[in-house]
């Protein structure tokens, strides 16, 4: 199996008690696959997440790549933040290049990788731009294009569309699956909405919270350019709203709502100290 989580635990303690965020994880995922973890706001999607990415540490519990265990940040897990965590003092390219730092290829070599994904996420005319001077869908688009340049084994997207625009999110949705389909690369995609899940995924992990848990995983088999509007969509959306409860709902509608309001706000990274893993 080329990722396997078997058995994960994971608690924080605050001041009175001992919270329990992860109970049994156990999830196979498939070289190529596109997996997205679906749940509503603290049911544990983002703490798996940094366990993966090897940002967190699981109490009890294993994580394998290819049959390595994972037990800290790596260049073969390449991760998507919900905000691009790019570096404002450099330019586009500079961002995407960012990735290839230590690797052992000449100036021209680079160059051609970072016009590669550049083209990939129709960003080649914004080369030159800075952090300041981009949408947030074009910071997406960076951070993406970043990410693929690590060329990695695994690409961890965490909400990366959550802070967009219902627009922008549909156009990344589409660009996301393109790339996906160009490249080959298998995808873990954390979500709190329904209909991205459905429109991305070739599973869909559902998962429930206090503590959070995996409740089911639904396979789906149609190809893409999925009409979300068809029956069996519709039927799927009322199947994982019933199985996930009102929170999944009430989460989607506080999202757009949030979505809205900070679809134009930047991020400034904070720390360059911590970055084993390919960001």
């Amino acid at each position: 199996m080329f990722l396997e989580i078997k058995g994960l635990n994971k608690s924080f303690s605050g001041r009175d008690k001992k919270t329990k965020a992860l109970e049994e994880i156990n999830l196979n995922i498939a070289a190529g696959e596109f997996v997205c973890v679906l749940g509503p706001s603290g049911c544990g999607k983002t703490t798996l997440f940094n366990i993966i990415a090897g940002l967190s540490k699981a109490d009890s519990g294993l994580i394998k790549l290819e049959g390595k265990s994972v037990s800290g940040p790596g260049a073969d897990r390449a991760v998507v933040f919900q905000q691009g965590a790019l570096f404002p003092w450099l330019d586009v390219r500079a961002n995407v290049g960012f990735a290839l730092r230590g690797k052992k290829l000449g100036k021209k070599a680079k160059n051609d990788l970072i016009n590669e994904y550049l083209k990939m996420v129709r960003l080649s005319d914004y080369a030159t731009a800075y952090v300041h001077e981009l949408s947030g869908g074009m910071k997406q688009r960076v951070a993406i294009a970043r990410a693929l340049a690590c060329d990695s084994k695994i690409l961890l997207l965490d909400e990366p569309f959550s802070a967009l625009d219902n627009h922008n999110r549909e156009l990344l949705r589409a660009e996301l699956i393109s790339i996906w389909d160009k490249t080959g690369k298998t995808i873990l995609f954390i979500t709190h909405s329904v209909e991205e899940a459905l429109y991305l995924a070739d599973r869909v992990v559902l998962m429930a919270m206090s503590p959070g848990r995996i409740v089911g995983i639904k396979e789906i088999s149609t190809p893409r350019e999925r009409n979300l509007q068809d029956e069996y969509f519709l039927a799927l959306a009322e199947e994982f709203k019933n199985t996930l409860g009102e929170e999944i709902d009430e989460d989607d509608r506080e999202k757009k709502i949030e979505c809205g309001n900070n679809s134009k706000s930047d991020f400034l990274c904070e720390s360059v100290d911590n970055l084993d893993c390919c960001i």
